[in-house]
């Protein structure tokens, strides 16, 4: 019986989870830089959607400054992607911090 009780709680837990996999690739998050210069646009599974640049400010000597731009564009859309996606998985463990789940 404990043993029926153990697969449910597993198959339940699959399900939930599998759910909210789908649920993070459903979910965009942007990060930006340079004041909304450069946007990118990242689902919850850190992959990136878009990446979009205000044509105003480019010219060709800023070259460098707008990669700087991108790359820190990328690394707030991460941090915000790896929240929702901790978020989500939190919910599924009942607030367990469970090592090596998120």
């Amino acid at each position: 019986m404990q043993s029926n009780i153990i697969k449910s709680m597993q198959k339940m837990f699959q399900e939930n989870l599998e759910k909210i996999q789908e649920d993070l690739v459903r979910q965009v998050v942007e990060g930006k830089a340079g004041g909304g210069a450069v946007i990118v646009q990242m689902n919850g599974k850190q992959e990136i959607v878009s990446v979009k640049i205000d044509r105003s400010v480019v010219n060709a000597d800023a070259v460098e400054e707008l990669e700087d731009l991108v790359m820190a564009a990328f690394k707030d859309a991460m941090a915000r992607s790896q929240a929702v996606a901790a978020e989500k998985m939190s919910s599924l463990a009942g607030g367990l911090n469970i090592p090596g789940l998120f």
